[in-house]
């Protein structure tokens, strides 16, 4: 314990464990399912990992397995990790910052002007407001929606308002129908609301006070905004275009909608492939060609900082800057006027590998325990997983319990484990006062 509090940072994965630990205990609890039995050990942790890490994906059917009771824990659950992430992530910064010494503390200062060192409260003051406005504006519109164009009482039009905000905004996933949102994939009033609180809570909150402080003036973000800014503003783009191309003829997703409503749908999904993890119209009905730039989008994720998983969108980004550089022969990786240090540069090369091992791993171990999968949908299942998006093919239900246990662990690491990870490098940075002789090994 002397040494957990030594570095508070690494209370941050025991944290969410005794989080998912608890939750899964109150999920099987008798009275949290509608049958009113005890949830066996595997689906009642596989839940509350999947809550608490933003996931949403699930082996049993939420509308129809869990009654009011655990449906309220699932929601709980989620917003305790959804703002548990923002808040643990941007205190980790502070914390990482502060013992880092005086000139490096300096550089990330000017990196992130919005976070004072000594300024905590109020930022996780602004954090709160910000995500308490964002869900109370998602619910009135899908409230005032549910009540009056599809005749729910008033009570369950504010509950499933609620649900579906919590849900959007901490890029949860869980949703209160079979077929999740697919009933409202013409129906911007529900979709839309959804899809612009995925992309907000996607941003993260660094990229979002300070693109907001300095709307008018773009060019004086950090590096760190733009990339998250522009990078995400990019990945939409190509993400609507791609899936539109993709989907646009097939008669199982959206062959049979009117051109608007075609747009509608392509849009929401896009949203929420990244970040938001519902589903407007079947994954398991996608033609081949779309799983590959989903799960490429997947695994770049939203922003640091952020309810989105991922290896995140400045880390992507960054290292296609790094290729640039590398290529084009320059000493020095630039971007704007600013050049990136060679720490940030390898955090995100080590970063990026460490992800694709884990999610090929993951893939050939599910690949192993299984039969009759395909290797791609499998390796969509496990991108999902790890990157905490919770879209699903429908193989996670028909896993063993082993194979349920392997990607609990991987949604785990994939919460967990970057944030984890880029706080033990920078507290392990180290200053040596001399160098060995260099040598340039043959690469390739």
């Amino acid at each position: 314990m002397r040494r957990l509090l030594r570095h508070p940072v690494r209370l941050v994965p025991f944290g969410f464990l005794a989080t998912i630990l608890l939750g899964t205990g109150l999920l099987m609890l008798p009275w949290a399912t509608g049958q009113h039995r005890i949830t066996p050990f595997v689906t009642a942790l596989f839940t509350a990992t999947s809550a608490v890490s933003v996931t949403g994906m699930a082996v049993v059917g939420t509308p129809d397995y869990w009654n009011p009771f655990g449906l309220v824990m699932i929601t709980v659950l989620t917003q305790i990790g959804g703002i548990g992430i923002v808040t643990g992530a941007t205190v980790v910064i502070l914390l990482v910052a502060r013992q880092l010494g005086l000139r490096n503390r300096l550089l990330v200062q000017a990196e992130t002007q919005e976070f004072g060192f000594g300024d905590v409260r109020r930022l996780l003051r602004r954090i709160a407001a910000t995500a308490l406005i964002c869900e109370s504006v998602i619910t009135a519109i899908l409230t005032v929606r549910f009540h009056v164009t599809y005749d729910y009482p008033l009570g369950r039009a504010l509950w499933h308002g609620v649900f579906h905000a919590v849900q959007g905004f901490n890029n949860g996933g869980f949703a209160l129908y079979s077929d999740n949102l697919a009933g409202f994939a013409r129906d911007g009033w529900i979709t839309l609301p959804l899809a612009v609180g995925a992309i907000i809570g996607g941003l993260g909150f660094p990229a979002l006070f300070e693109a907001a402080r300095e709307w008018r003036q773009p060019s004086r973000w950090a590096i760190a905004t733009k990339l998250t800014v522009w990078g995400s503003v990019a990945l939409l783009l190509v993400g609507f275009l791609g899936l539109l191309m993709a989907e646009w003829a097939n008669p199982r997703t959206i062959g049979s909608f009117a051109w608007p409503h075609k747009l509608l749908a392509v849009f929401a999904q896009d949203a929420f492939i990244r970040t938001g993890g519902f589903n407007v119209f079947a994954i398991d009905a996608l033609d081949e060609e779309s799983y590959p730039l989903m799960i490429a989008l997947m695994f770049i994720g939203g922003g640091s900082a952020s309810t989105a998983g991922g290896i995140k969108v400045a880390t992507f980004f960054l290292l296609a800057f790094i290729i640039r550089a590398e290529l084009r022969g320059e000493p020095d990786v630039t971007i704007g006027r600013r050049r990136v240090a060679n720490a940030s540069q390898r955090q995100a090369v080590t970063l990026a590998l460490i992800s694709v091992t884990l999610v090929v791993i993951g893939t050939v171990t599910l690949i192993l325990m299984t039969e009759n999968t395909r290797a791609l949908q499998t390796l969509f299942e496990v991108t999902s997983a790890f990157t905490t998006t919770g879209l699903s093919v429908g193989l996670a239900p028909t896993l063993p319990e082993s194979g349920q246990l392997a990607l609990v662990l991987l949604m785990y690491i994939g919460r967990v484990g970057p944030l984890t990870l880029g706080s033990a490098i920078a507290l392990n940075t180290r200053r040596r006062l001399y160098r060995y002789p260099e040598e340039q090994p043959i690469v390739g």
